[in-house]
């Protein structure tokens, strides 16, 4: 069954960015087919794996000036798809700021040629505006990942309660996926601190995998590769595929 996730943080340099295109990865790498959204007009999630300066992206698909075919690109991983950005995103507020049904025009862009693929992942923007609605509204599943130290998890209520508002008023099957906690560093005490208040207050919903802070990580895209393409071996990228694995595992127990 087709799953489309919104990843998606309000606050910037949580590793929004990094975890939409190492998961989107991880999952190509074991079999599934991916599909990447980069809807984040700042475009690293597209730089991230090689594809920029593409004639098709998606604001082009949003204001119908490209089939949703012709917009999709193969990245050098098996599998692995992505629908690149723009900087002509950031219009996309003016844009559509007098269309009816403004919030679902991504939704009504992608329709039922996600199906194509196993899961969608939608890389946000770092803000709470038209694009996130967007991606929320045409979402299954919200990932959220969390920077482990105190103004990350000072914003997570105000994005809970955002998420909340969205599920009530206009997409009633989103479901919070969960959080994943990113730039850990298992020395800190900060760190310790952030991950113990979270898993005490939002419990399962927080994954068990732990995203370490590591310079691999950071390294990566500027080569234009995920974590595990550029350094198999590396925390990094373990962390990474073991998140993958641990989301199949979820799927597949809240299947039964």
């Amino acid at each position: 069954m087709a799953k489309i996730i919104a990843v998606s943080n309000q606050k910037g340099g949580v590793g929004k960015t990094t975890t939409s295109v190492n998961l989107a990865a991880s999952l190509a790498a074991m079999g599934h087919r991916a599909l990447l959204i980069d809807f984040d007009p700042q475009r690293n999630a597209s730089v991230g794996v090689s594809i920029k300066n593409k004639k098709d992206e998606v604001y082009s698909l949003l204001v119908g000036r490209s089939a949703f075919e012709s917009v999709v690109y193969e990245t050098f991983i098996p599998n692995f798809f992505i629908i690149p950005s723009s900087a002509d995103l950031a219009a996309a507020d003016m844009e559509f700021a007098s269309t009816p049904g403004r919030e679902s025009i991504l939704k009504r862009a992608i329709a039922e040629n996600v199906l194509l693929f196993d899961y969608t992942v939608i890389d946000c923007p770092p803000s709470f505006g038209f694009l996130s609605l967007n991606a929320l509204v045409a979402a299954d599943a919200v990932l959220v990942p969390l920077q482990c130290e105190y103004y990350a998890l000072e914003g997570l209520v105000t994005l809970l309660d955002n998420i909340s508002r969205v599920k009530k008023r206009y997409n009633s099957r989103l479901v919070l996926e969960g959080i994943v906690l990113t730039m850990h560093d298992k020395r800190s005490s900060l760190s310790r601190q952030i991950e113990d208040d979270v898993r005490a207050n939002i419990k399962d919903k927080v994954f068990n995998t732990v995203i370490p802070r590591n310079v691999k990580i950071a390294e990566a895209p500027s080569h234009g590769k995920p974590i595990m393409f550029y350094d198999l071996k590396c925390p990094g990228s373990v962390a990474y595929m073991e998140l993958a694995l641990e989301f199949l595992k979820r799927e597949k127990e809240s299947s039964l």
